[in-house]
């Protein structure tokens, strides 16, 4: 009975986590005040790289390209940004080995960073206006290092 329990509960995560992923974009093209969570999201990219575990490559890039699409951002720009961050400077962060909240949170910060510089980077060199720099973005990077640290 247990085990049948624990497969319901994992059942039950794995569609939260799919709704997620599918509505919050939507909600967020709507209502400008929710965070935007590509910090945390990447963060998890990046984790399930280093742990190369599946899952988390699956939800981190199906929620990034949603979320992308939703925003009319450019498409891939996020993924690209976070393997360009894993394969320069993530390596330097291994060295927190003992202090993982403070891993995380500069990462997530360092991919926020990596992030608006590529978009403001495309949106220069493609004449494009994306994302405008206020205080919304202070907000969303907040967040993000609040998920991430719960997380």
């Amino acid at each position: 009975m247990e085990q049948s329990q624990k497969v319901e509960y994992h059942t039950l995560f794995v569609i939260t986590v799919l709704f997620f992923i599918v509505f919050y974009p939507m909600l967020i093209s709507i209502y400008v005040f929710l965070p935007l969570f590509i910090g945390a999201a990447s963060y998890l990219l990046i984790e399930g790289l280093e742990r190369k575990k599946n899952s988390f490559l699956f939800f981190a890039a199906a929620y990034l390209v949603n979320l992308e699409v939703n925003l009319s951002l450019p498409l891939f720009l996020t993924i690209i940004t976070s393997f360009i961050f894993y394969m320069t400077l993530y390596s330097y962060f291994r060295h927190f080995r003992r202090c993982k909240m403070c891993k995380a949170i500069l990462s997530v910060v360092m991919l926020d960073i990596f992030y608006l510089g590529a978009l403001f980077s495309f949106d220069f060199i493609f004449q494009t206006h994306s994302m405008v720099l206020d205080d919304m973005l202070l907000y969303s990077l907040v967040v993000d290092m609040l998920v991430v640290v719960l997380l």
